[in-house]
């Protein structure tokens, strides 16, 4: 499985941004989404950016990552999935 990482552009050069996520800074290649500025949210993909990200979007994949971690250490996070509960599942119209 691939995963997509939403991070935060420091700075960019046209070509390549320096984003952070935590702790973590790093440099990626803007080339697919291009020039992006500062405060920009990006999906990063194997140090490139795949994705501009609307706020909304970051957040919802930002609390699903924490719930994951949550889980993974058995701690609670049911909080993090709050527009999940009480709501059936509903299946892409494709699929329906």
């Amino acid at each position: 499985m691939c995963l997509g990482v939403p991070m935060t552009v420091v700075e960019s050069d046209g070509f390549t941004a320096l984003v952070s996520r935590g702790a973590e800074t790093r440099r990626v290649s803007v080339l697919l989404v291009g020039a992006q500025p500062a405060g920009a949210r990006l999906l990063i993909h194997i140090d490139s950016a795949v994705r501009v990200l609307d706020p909304d979007e970051a957040e919802a994949i930002d609390r699903a990552l924490e719930g994951l971690a949550a889980a993974l250490d058995g701690r609670a996070f049911d909080h993090l999935f709050a527009d999940l509960i009480d709501r059936e599942p509903q299946l892409p119209a494709h699929l329906a």
